[in-house]
């Protein structure tokens, strides 16, 4: 699609891949490359609207399937504003959440939409990063650390931690079956020695 390499972070809530995100993009301008620093839900002005409404809010004020169309409306207009264009202008795009993250969700943790999830994808997105860190960490810790940060875009960690144990299943099986793009971090370690894995294995 265009010349720049697209980087994403995945992992459960409270894993610590935005602070990882952050921390290659430090990376990234120690060694004078350009990069953009976005993030999903979000990351274009359209985008960052519908965060509003599926971050925050009762658990269930959405269906799952309801939740599909509206992350893939934002990855949409996050797509065409800001990655396709930072890409072909040569630069290293850092994601924070990409389309894994719908696969995981909504696509098996909340009934079996899976199908439904790529089917959409494949339409209105059909793209894919280059590299994919799946910052993986035990649950309870890291649903801890999310709610303590009080950021009022606490609906996903208000399910609660079965919800984030199955999560993190998902995100599991998503190394298994995108090896040649998802690489598995382990998240428990101090974040430097983290930060330093990760720049190492980004060309």
């Amino acid at each position: 699609m265009a010349a720049g390499l697209f980087i994403s972070f995945e992992g459960i809530d409270g894993s610590g891949k935005s602070t990882q995100a952050r921390l290659l993009a430090d990376n990234l301008r120690a060694r004078g490359r350009t990069f953009t620093l976005t993030r999903e839900p979000g990351g274009s002005p359209g985008a960052e609207a519908i965060r509003a409404l599926v971050l925050t809010g009762d658990p269930g004020r959405w269906s799952a399937e309801t939740e599909i169309l509206l992350f893939t409306a934002a990855r949409r207009d996050h797509l065409e504003r800001t990655i396709r264009p930072a890409l072909t202008a040569g630069q290293v795009v850092i994601s924070d959440r990409f389309a894994d993250s719908t696969r995981v969700y909504q696509g098996t943790t909340r009934g079996d939409l899976r199908d439904q999830v790529d089917r959409l994808h494949a339409m209105m997105i059909g793209t894919e990063p280059d590299l994919t860190f799946v910052i993986d960490m035990d649950p309870a810790i890291a649903l801890s650390r999310g709610l303590a940060r009080r950021s009022g875009e606490d609906r996903f960690e208000d399910f609660g931690i079965a919800f984030q144990q199955t999560l993190r299943k998902g995100f599991l099986q998503l190394v298994e079956t995108y090896p040649s793009r998802c690489i598995l971090i382990d998240g428990n370690r101090d974040p430097a020695l983290i930060a330093a894995d990760i720049s190492a294995r980004v060309p």
